[in-house]
């Protein structure tokens, strides 16, 4: 088997990844590629489909499907406004915050501005697992 070195930056985004231990950086790096046999199926990983961008709904049901992008639950939202960060996470199925389930990003963001606000623009998100933060409009940049 031929070994191909990685920096620390590359292994840890893999391990970040996984779903189980039981999942190997080799699995993940396969369902990135998109080989069969033997692959872990990219929904399996990230919950959603093939090819970048391409995003599909996660079987469960405590998912959030919004704007063709699936948020899993457990994936988290903040924001930072007037010098507090604010947070919000997806949770049986909605998007919650303070205990208050909002219908879009941008519902939830215009609660904590009290004026009108585009959330893809105005939060960022983290998934299950994943180490990085990342701005909301770029997931939709990809769909």
């Amino acid at each position: 088997m031929a070994m191909i070195e990685v920096d620390f930056e590359v292994f840890k985004a893999l391990t970040a990844r996984r779903e189980q231990e039981s999942v190997t950086p080799n699995d993940v790096l396969r369902g990135l590629l998109g080989l069969g046999s033997g692959a872990v199926p990219l929904r399996r990983l990230f919950g959603f489909g093939g090819k970048r961008g391409e995003r599909k709904p996660n079987p469960s049901v405590n998912d959030w499907f919004y704007k063709g992008i699936n948020f899993r639950v457990g994936t988290e939202l903040r924001a930072r406004h007037k010098g507090a960060w604010h947070q919000a996470r997806i949770v049986d199925g909605g998007l919650q915050m303070r205990g208050r389930r909002f219908s879009s990003p941008s519902e939830a963001a215009s609660a904590v501005t009290g004026t009108n606000v585009n959330g893809w623009r105005f939060w960022q998100c983290r998934f299950p697992g994943e180490v990085e933060w990342r701005p909301l409009e770029l997931l939709r940049r990809d769909s």
